[in-house]
């Protein structure tokens, strides 16, 4: 017996489903040919990764994690949470957009659109993503920790350095 189904009858399935992301095949495995389909400027997804950035790193100093303990809490190797935040051109993957999502519990669909995985409906948000990266530039000094950490930091590619020559 062979059932066949219409377009019309997919069609309603999905919007049955409301706003859940749901993914198969090819597409799940490459998320960013939909955004390269949907016509998606480089440009945007760019700036799109940069608020993505930012806003993680926002968040995991919000919650006063470090990055190791942010890797930890959403099951994420730590590169990969330091590359999120430093590296616009990377493209996470949709799990780590999932852990990270609810980790900050915030809708996953918008986390996806901000990672540059899904293209947005919404043009308004990509413009709103790019004025929070660019809000979102600290303008604070280092705090105590931080100089520490920097300055301890500088020691070691100092000793590094010199046994090199």
């Amino acid at each position: 017996m062979r059932l066949e189904r219409n377009k019309e009858w997919w069609m309603a399935q999905a919007r049955s489903e409301g706003d859940v992301v749901i993914g198969v095949g090819f597409s799940a495995c490459a998320p960013k040919l939909d955004q390269e389909r949907a016509g998606m400027p480089v440009v945007a997804a760019e700036e799109a990764r940069i608020a993505f950035g930012k806003f993680v790193n926002l968040m995991r100093r919000r919650l006063g994690f470090s990055a190791e303990k942010l890797a930890d809490e959403a099951d994420l190797d730590v590169s990969e949470v330091l590359v999120i935040e430093d590296d616009v051109h990377y493209l996470p993957d949709p799990r780590t957009v999932y852990q990270l999502a609810q980790l900050f519990e915030v809708p996953q669909q918008r986390l996806m659109q901000l990672a540059g995985l899904t293209a947005p409906s919404d043009t308004n948000f990509l413009h709103e993503a790019a004025r929070f990266a660019a809000r979102s530039e600290s303008l604070h000094k280092l705090t105590r920790e931080e100089n520490s950490a920097l300055e301890a930091f500088v020691s070691v590619l100092s000793e590094r350095a010199t046994k090199a020559r």
